[in-house]
C-alpha cells in the first residue's frame, strides 16, 4: 500500500523522550493502523492507545500524538493474509459501505462466504439481483430493475447452522436513491429482528486487469443464487460513454443489479447488461461509479411525491380489428 510521506505539525508530535521509555510504562501495540488526516496525508505504526481525544502512534522512528478531531478515517493493516478493512471514526461520517482488501480464495469459499449477502430484488414487472452493503440493510442493484415500480421485495437466503440455505421473502423495501445515467438504486430493506443481514465489501483499490479471474452470483430467468465464473476481457469499455468492465462470466436477465467479484471476494462491478446473440460478452458497473454514487445519494435521493417518480401502470387494451374506428351514428329524435 502507497502511503505519503508525512511531515506533521509540532503540535501533533512529541518525542519519545516525553514518555517513560520503560518496558513496564509502554502498553504493547493495540494494532497497525493506516491513519488518514483530514489533510489527505497518510500515517503508518502501531496504536500505542487512545488518551484523551488523541491517538498515540508508534511509526518505528518516534512516537507520534495524533487528534482524534484531525483524522478522516482508520484502516486496521491486516498481517499478511490478513483482510484490511476500512473502519470509520465515532463522529465521522459513517459511509453506507465497506471496503476492504481481501485474502484470496477459492469461488467456492468465497460463494459460501458472501453468498448470503446477494439477494433476489422482485417487483409486479420482473425480478433482478442485488447485494447488501451494511448491516443497516442498505442494498444496490440497478436503476432498470425497480424502474416504475414502487412495491418492492427481496428474497435473501439465510444460511442456517448446517450449511443449507432458506429463503426470506422481505415486502416493503423502501427506494432510498435512483441514479438512471449509472443505472444504480439504492434500497433499504426493512429490519429484521431475527435476521442479521450479512453485507459485501466493495474492492479498496479498483486494480483488476485484463485476464483477472472474477466471478458473479445472481438470479438468471429466477434460477436463484447461481454462480458464474470468468475474466475480466478489458477493464474499460466505452459504452455510450460511460466505463464498463467487460467480462466472459456469464449474465443473462435476472442478474442485472447483482455483484461481480474478484478472486478476494470483493466487488469490483454490478452487472447489468450482456449481447444479445452473443456469449463471453457481459458489462459490468465499475465499482467506483458505485462509490461515487453511493457517497454523493443524497443527490440523487428519491422522492415519492415528485410525479416524474414513475408509478407502474398497466397498459390499455388492444384493439381487436386493425383500421380506424367506425364512425358512430346519431339518429335524429
Amino acid at each position: 500500500m502507497i502511503t505519503q510521506p508525512l511531515v506533521a505539525p509540532a503540535r501533533w508530535v512529541f518525542l519519545a523522550l516525553a514518555i517513560t521509555v520503560s518496558a513496564g510504562h509502554i502498553p504493547p501495540a493495540a494494532a497497525a493502523e493506516l491513519i488518514e488526516l483530514r489533510t489527505g496525508q497518510k500515517i503508518e505504526g502501531d496504536i500505542l492507545k487512545e488518551q484523551d481525544g488523541a491517538l498515540y502512534v508508534d511509526i518505528g522512528v518516534d512516537i507520534i500524538k495524533v487528534p482524534l478531531s484531525q483524522i478522516r478515517r482508520r484502516e486496521t493493516i491486516g498481517k499478511e493474509g490478513a483482510a484490511s478493512v476500512n473502519t470509520p471514526l465515532p463522529g465521522a461520517t459513517k459511509k453506507l459501505y465497506q471496503t476492504a482488501e481481501l485474502p484470496r480464495a477459492s469461488i467456492k469459499d468465497l460463494s459460501q462466504k458472501y453468498g448470503e449477502g446477494v439477494v433476489l430484488v422482485q417487483t409486479p414487472g420482473g425480478l433482478g439481483s442485488g447485494f447488501i452493503i451494511n448491516d443497516r440493510g442498505f442494498c444496490v442493484t440497478n436503476c432498470h430493475v425497480i424502474e416504475k415500480e414502487t412495491r418492492i421485495a427481496v428474497t435473501i437466503f439465510h444460511q442456517a447452522a448446517g450449511g443449507e440455505f432458506s429463503r426470506r421473502r422481505i415486502d416493503n423495501v423502501r427506494i432510498v436513491a435512483l441514479n438512471p445515467f449509472f443505472d444504480l438504486a439504492l434500497l433499504e430493506i426493512p429490519k429484521q429482528d431475527d435476521l442479521k443481514f450479512k453485507p459485501v465489501f466493495l474492492t479498496e483499490s479498483d486494480d483488476e486487469r485484463e485476464g483477472d479471474e472474477v466471478f458473479a452470483i445472481g438470479n438468471p430467468l429466477g434460477l436463484e443464487r447461481s454462480v458464474s465464473q470468468g475474466i475480466v476481457s478489458t477493464r474499460n469499455r466505452n459504452v455510450k460513454g460511460l466505463v464498463y468492465i467487460q467480462t466472459t462470466a456469464d449474465i443473462n436477465p435476472g442478474n442485472s443489479g447483482g455483484p461481480l467479484f474478484n478472486s478476494r471476494g470483493e466487488v469490483v462491478g454490478v452487472t447489468n447488461m450482456k449481447l444479445l446473440f452473443a456469449e463471453g460478452l457481459g458489462f459490468a458497473i465499475p465499482a467506483a461509479y458505485l462509490k461515487l454514487f453511493l457517497d454523493h445519494h443524497e443527490a440523487y435521493a428519491y422522492d415519492a411525491n415528485n410525479p416524474n417518480t414513475g408509478y407502474r401502470f398497466l397498459d390499455p387494451p388492444r384493439r381487436r380489428l386493425a383500421g380506424p374506428p367506425p364512425e358512430k351514428t346519431t339518429e335524429m329524435p
